[in-house]
């Protein structure tokens, strides 16, 4: 892999969460797909257009693109080894030849200059160690009047997950969860703070709107309690009490679920994000000035 200046997420997605999200791609892929169509339709991609997809994870977005592009081709790039072995995989059961994947750094990836005519990213640009130097080098990837759109998470308590797990507050440490502006999956949540990292990294044209979507955490609230708690944030979170607490907290996060069960049992959270887009400038005399 080359260079990686973000190695305390490149741990993490090397390590159990990665191992995590690749076992759980479906469900994760259940959970975000209603913002599957928003994106590539953001993304105006072409049936000739070479596209980059930005923490592709288990590459359904790549493959998704790729097949919108059947004249060009699409290259997912992610920290997750675990991740990447099963978007192959992936590629490959579903005879998608014009995608591919490689595990790398955003920030400091070496792209060739111009190689590609749109770059998306479904929830995979808000970890940035640098998000000004990861957007620059991206935007200097994308030809000129080349698109960049991406989903990342809105408010924290407009987001169902969010919501059921802050709902534990009294059984579990939950503290600050979920705040913005704190490094991580809320990062971006602030629109201001997108438009200011946008302009520095020398995007144009950029847009902010709100996106929603309900997607399916398990069948039935047990099982998505579960799987709740088995995420990242839900393990560090159980880890810190003892076994009584955790058996309240579970049956708790239940009880908190059953009112999201829909008629065929699924359970089904609202996920509220925002569609994020921008342009790198046609005439380089009309670009703002990016950090190098």
């Amino acid at each position: 892999m080359p260079d990686v200046v973000n190695t305390e997420q490149a741990q993490a997605w090397n390590g159990s969460e990665g191992s995590h999200w690749a076992r759980n791609q479906d469900r994760w892929n259940a959970v975000n797909e209603g913002f599957n169509e928003p994106l590539l339709n953001a993304a105006g991609i072409t049936t000739v257009h070479r596209v980059l997809d930005l923490g592709c994870g288990s590459g359904q977005t790549t493959r998704l693109a790729a097949l919108r592009a059947p004249q060009g081709r699409a290259l997912g790039l992610d920290l997750s080894g675990p991740m990447l072995a099963e978007a192959r995989a992936g590629a490959q059961r579903e005879g998608i030849a014009n995608a591919s994947f490689e595990q790398g750094d955003a920030q400091v990836y070496p792209f060739e200059a111009e190689a590609f005519d749109a770059a998306i990213s479904r929830y995979g640009v808000m970890f940035f160690a640098d998000p000004v130097a990861a957007f620059a080098n991206v935007g200097r990837a994308l030809t000129p009047g080349g698109r960049l759109a991406f989903i990342c998470p809105a408010d924290a308590m407009l987001n169902g997950w969010v919501v059921a797990m802050t709902s534990l507050r009294d059984i579990l440490p939950v503290g600050d969860f979920g705040q913005p502006g704190l490094p991580g999956m809320f990062s971006l949540a602030a629109p201001g703070r997108i438009h200011d990292v946008l302009t520095a990294a020398g995007f144009t044209g950029i847009t902010v709107s709100q996106a929603q979507a309900h997607g399916v955490w398990g069948q039935g609230a047990e099982d998505a309690a579960e799987f709740l708690l088995r995420t990242g944030p839900g393990r560090h979170l159980m880890e810190q009490v003892d076994a009584p607490a955790q058996a309240r907290a579970r049956r708790a996060l239940m009880d908190h679920l059953q009112a999201h069960e829909a008629a065929d049992g699924t359970v089904r959270l609202r996920s509220t994000s925002w569609l994020v887009t921008a342009s790198r400038p046609t005439d380089p005399s009309d670009r703002p000035h990016a950090r190098q």
